[in-house]
């Protein structure tokens, strides 16, 4: 016991002190633990692990005792092309200066009743990262050479979790989620202008926020074939990046999106279970993301005020498949397919070339086996295929019109030991 304890007392700081980067559904996970993420990243009905929390805390006491620790080896492959610009900005520009990141996350679950468990699911919620060695905003420039242009973007969960089975057949669940995101930016100065506080804009250096939200959850086994379920995310209340006060919207805010969504699993044989998720995030219920590009903007829509520009993100639907079979006692097999509505319009590319949230179709492998000590290795691939999202008039007149076009892909590959 002593040892699992600390393995976990590691792996936490490890979640703590990692670099995060995540843009997938938007900008947050497909799923959470490697099983999820091999099937698509299902979870609301089917929990399989003690990351289950992270889809739906309602599962967690379907799970028994249980220990997760997992790494995923993140590669993001992001660019932009300015076309039509007035100001000397046209070209090519790579987003790829920084490209391989690495996620840790862990689940621990444990049964204090035969109907109740308490558990802990640490896992990176989402975020974004681009670092442009040619900066796209430097023929906007006034003051000499920019540098890089960027931004990095990261967003942690430590969710203790309470889940109680109300019968035999159904459970409901409540977590705490307890967030912490860093943010930084440089390169920006171009936009100083349309800011309201200059020097809070950009190269200020890694600023940290923390805050809270909930997320509850129920799941049904309505026969011995099908199960649903259901949860809702509120909002994460974030403290302020001050140090970017003249970026995000009513100074420095960035919280963290409400999303709720239904689940189904349904074992058609003995050995293949199917599951479906659709989910809904509210990225309009957070002004930083949601805002538009104003431009020329008024006294409370220049960047860091009350109703500051945005990233003009809009809410997505998001859908999830996957299935499951047993090979044997040893091997079970996964694959998966998610996809995602577009967050970003064709009017709001410009701004956007720092965050091209932009893929929608991706495709999912996973596979468990049990070694010799009944312990579970699990693998988990994940392909998001490229997208292109192509401007439509989005470079505003005063920075010499144009369009910008975003281009990205991603791989993802994920390892988790379950005892």
């Amino acid at each position: 016991m002593i040892h699992r304890k600390s393995w976990l007392a590691v792996l936490a700081v490890g979640c703590l002190v990692t670099p995060l980067a995540h843009a997938t559904n938007g900008y947050f996970a497909i799923g959470y633990g490697e099983k999820s993420v091999g099937m698509g990243g299902v979870g609301i009905a089917l929990p399989q692990d003690a990351l289950a929390a992270a889809a739906n805390p309602a599962g967690m006491v379907w799970v028994g005792d249980r220990t997760d620790i997992g790494m995923e080896w993140f590669r993001p492959n992001r660019d932009s092309t300015i076309t039509g610009n007035g100001a000397g900005a046209n070209g090519y520009y790579d987003g790829n200066s920084s490209q391989n990141f690495f996620i840790p996350d862990f689940g621990y679950n444990r049964m204090v009743t035969n109907d109740s468990s308490v558990g802990v699911s640490i896992f990176g919620n989402g975020g974004m990262n681009t670092n442009y060695g040619s900066n796209p905003f430097q023929s906007f420039s006034r003051t000499g050479q920019l540098g890089n242009a960027g931004i990095n973007m990261a967003q942690l969960f430590v969710s203790p979790t309470f889940s109680t089975k109300l019968n035999a057949t159904n459970s409901v669940g409540i977590s705490l989620n307890l967030a912490y995101q860093t943010f930084n930016d440089n390169g920006l100065q171009p936009f100083a202008g349309i800011s309201s506080s200059a020097g809070n804009l950009t190269n200020n250096g890694t600023d940290s926020s923390t805050g809270y939200g909930l997320r509850i959850g129920w799941t049904g086994q309505m026969s011995s074939q099908l199960t649903l379920g259901a949860t809702y995310q509120t909002k994460t209340w974030m403290g302020s990046f001050n140090n970017y006060s003249g970026l995000f919207a009513n100074s420095g805010s960035f919280d963290i999106p409400a999303n709720y969504g239904v689940g189904m699993a349904f074992k058609a044989t003995q050995t293949t279970t199917v599951a479906m998720d659709v989910e809904r995030i509210l990225y309009s219920g957070v002004s930083s993301v949601s805002n538009p590009l104003y431009f020329p903007p008024s006294a409370s829509q220049l960047l860091g005020a009350g109703n500051g520009t945005g990233f003009g993100w809009s809410d997505i639907n998001v859908i999830k498949l996957g299935v499951s079979h047993v090979m044997n006692s040893k091997l079970t097999l996964r694959a998966g397919f998610n996809y995602n509505t577009q967050p970003i319009a064709a009017n709001q590319t410009f701004f956007n070339i720092l965050a091209p949230g932009i893929v929608q179709n991706h495709a999912t492998l996973g596979a468990t086996y049990i070694l010799p000590n009944k312990a579970e290795l699990t693998v988990s691939y994940m392909h998001a295929f490229a997208n292109n999202v192509n401007g439509s008039t989005s470079i505003p007149t005063g920075f010499g019109g144009g369009n910008a076009n975003l281009s990205m892909r991603e791989d993802e590959l994920g390892v988790s030991y379950g005892f």
